[in-house]
């Protein structure tokens, strides 16, 4: 629980090269950053920027290089609790290595990861998402910020977004370039009527939407939507509401995810689980577990069966 973290562990991870180390550097000069305690620095990957001798010490900040995966274990990092007792750590960890091996390890005691960062360069995200997917999407699954820096608008930022988005709902996603963060990008790329009286969801519009509905629940509170998906009946849900939605690829045909809002209907006993449904809703906000916060919720106007679609997949390209 965050509340027992007595050093709170700060985790960078991201391809070489991808601007870990610049951002760490610029992170450690800034006042708000400031902490009389020592602060432990793991660096799991050398590049071409580096940490000053003046830096360091001005931020009484301490740096430990691992070169190798199998050397970063739990009882190296128990030795240095001992050699420097940190009252914080920072990881810059190996976009080589995986990102699980070290949520599973078990860390020394009080240490807890309080913030993970995924720091991406977009000139070359699209050659790393090609040939390093699977790697790509363990780093974002559980990252609280992706940081695309080297961004353009000339690149498909939003598609960017959206793969992401569709693992890792929660995560907080930036574009800067080097005058700063980028904003509005994707104003005005919805593909259906956001004014309609319904609006209209085409199959191939779903993950669009999905994402745009969960970023800007506020968008969409009181309209109506239209949209066909299948059922999902969570046990942890309450009587009287079901997910409809559809299943999206994320890296391969074996790492897939459901996506969907939850649905208030006075008919969930009539639904099969799996089963196809054309959804009629209203769209609300609530509060929620599974949002991590508030998020939409939908008032089901009408819920009938129908013909599965050609394509189950959402795909974000």
């Amino acid at each position: 629980m965050e509340e027992d973290i007595q050093v709170p562990v700060y985790l960078l991870t991201g391809f070489l090269e991808s601007g870990k180390t610049s951002f760490l550097r610029f992170t450690l000069q800034q006042e708000y950053f400031a902490t009389p305690e020592k602060t432990l620095l793991i660096l799991c990957e050398e590049g071409v920027e580096e940490y000053e001798p003046e830096l360091l010490e001005k931020a009484n900040t301490v740096l430990e290089i691992i070169e190798e995966p199998e050397d970063l274990t739990a009882e190296r990092l128990a030795a240095f609790e001992i050699c420097y007792s940190p009252g914080r750590v920072l990881i810059e960890y190996n976009g080589m290595w995986q990102v699980s091996r070290l949520e599973e390890m078990a860390l020394p005691v009080g240490w807890g990861i309080v913030q993970h960062i995924t720091t991406v360069d977009s000139s070359t995200f699209d050659m790393y998402l090609s040939n390093m997917k699977s790697l790509f999407m363990e780093m974002v699954r559980n990252a609280d910020m992706i940081l695309f820096n080297r961004s353009s608008l000339d690149q498909p930022l939003a598609a960017y977004r959206r793969g992401i988005k569709v693992v890792n709902q929660r995560a907080e996603i930036i574009f800067e370039d080097e005058e700063g963060e980028l904003e509005d990008i994707f104003e005005g790329e919805m593909p259906f009527d956001i004014q309609a009286p319904v609006i209209e969801i085409a199959p191939e519009d779903y993950g669009l939407w999905f994402v745009d509905a969960m970023d800007h629940p506020e968008k969409y509170q009181g309209k109506a939507v239209h949209f066909q998906g299948r059922v999902l009946k969570p046990g942890d849900l309450p009587a009287g509401e079901f997910v409809p939605g559809r299943i999206a690829m994320t890296c391969c045909a074996d790492d897939t995810t459901f996506i969907g809002f939850v649905c208030k209907s006075g008919e969930t006993d009539g639904l099969r689980e799996g089963g196809w449904v054309d959804v009629q809703a209203r769209v609300g906000i609530e509060y929620r577990s599974v949002y991590h916060g508030e998020g939409p919720v939908l008032e089901a106007q009408c819920v009938k069966s129908c013909q599965p679609l050609e394509e189950e997949m959402v795909y974000f390209n």
